[in-house]
């Protein structure tokens, strides 16, 4: 089985931390969004991926050809300019082979069954399977009681509509209604199949893990969300000196230090991390390598 990881996008909510890193590579709980999305991938049954890149390429290629440690296939296929959903996808199209594939926005984490959707993509022998869920502030997507889409926003008539989570099953046939070497949107080629009466279908998933990481604010309850017991996640080759006080909730990346009498509440801090003594840094986001000297609340420091 083959899937993409759609990781071209600028991640322009995101800064200032994509100013540092493309969006795949931020850190949640000390551990890079991409590879989570690889686990997930792998745990289901995927043996080759694409990704396709355009913002800090160089930094995803270098980070994955450190060592592949996924056990499984992967390419990089660099967008100059970026293609958009749809074009991405169609840039892609010599990697396919007769089988359907999963594509999966590279700015969601989740642990939603994929097993359980490309098994029902094959039964319906579906075109293209969305996979969509309750999630009132995206609901957009219409279907019928036969998972037909019938139509994808916008419009005023939103009424008893899903949201779309990122994840689609698409067979390489679709491909063929894309046009080439044009920034184009998925969404627009999907209305095009609903248009023409093509098995569209939507797979409604429940009692599922789901975060779309578009905003500091997501960044920081992503975190929290995938914390350990305990709520205090310390990475190795730290010193977290016995008078600091770490509250609510914290990520403390690799060789950090935090120092006497500071304070870390409900942020996440990277790798290399200094917090001077007595300082406050809380619902804050510090990138690597920064010193923390003065205190910080709801604030993103970078070095």
């Amino acid at each position: 089985m083959k899937a993409m990881i759609l990781a071209a996008g600028m991640g322009k909510r995101l800064r200032p931390l994509t100013n540092v890193y493309p969006k795949v590579l931020l850190p949640v709980v000390n551990v890079p969004m991409i590879d989570r999305i690889i686990k997930l991938l792998k745990t289901h049954g995927v043996r080759e991926i694409i990704i396709n890149a355009h913002h800090h390429y160089q930094k995803i290629i270098d980070y994955l050809e450190e060592g592949n440690h996924f056990g499984i296939r992967m390419e990089i296929r660099i967008e100059k300019d970026i293609f958009g959903t749809g074009g991405g996808i169609k840039n892609t199209q010599d990697f396919w082979d007769k089988d359907p594939f999963f594509v999966i926005n590279g700015d969601i984490l989740t642990d939603i069954d994929l097993g359980k959707v490309y098994k029902f993509h094959l039964r319906r022998n579906n075109l293209v399977t969305m996979v969509l869920h309750e999630f009132p502030i995206y609901n957009k997507v219409k279907v019928d009681r036969e998972m037909n889409i019938l139509s994808i926003g916008p419009g005023s008539n939103l009424k008893d509509t899903l949201a779309f989570t990122g994840i689609h099953v698409i067979n390489p046939e679709v491909l063929d209604f894309i046009p080439e070497n044009k920034k184009y949107n998925i969404i627009n080629c999907y209305r095009k199949l609903i248009d023409l009466k093509k098995p569209i279908r939507g797979y409604i998933t429940t009692g599922h893990r789901w975060i779309d990481i578009g905003t500091i604010a997501d960044y920081l309850r992503s975190n929290f969300d995938f914390l350990p017991p305990g709520n205090i996640a310390i990475a190795h080759e730290c010193h977290i000196d016995s008078g600091a006080v770490l509250r609510d909730w914290a990520v403390i990346g690799k060789g950090s230090s935090i120092e006497r009498g500071a304070l870390v509440k409900r942020s996440v801090l990277w790798n290399d991390v200094i917090v001077r003594e007595g300082i406050k840094v809380i619902d804050s986001v510090v990138t690597s390598g920064v010193i923390v000297e003065k205190d910080l609340v709801n604030s993103v420091a970078i070095k």
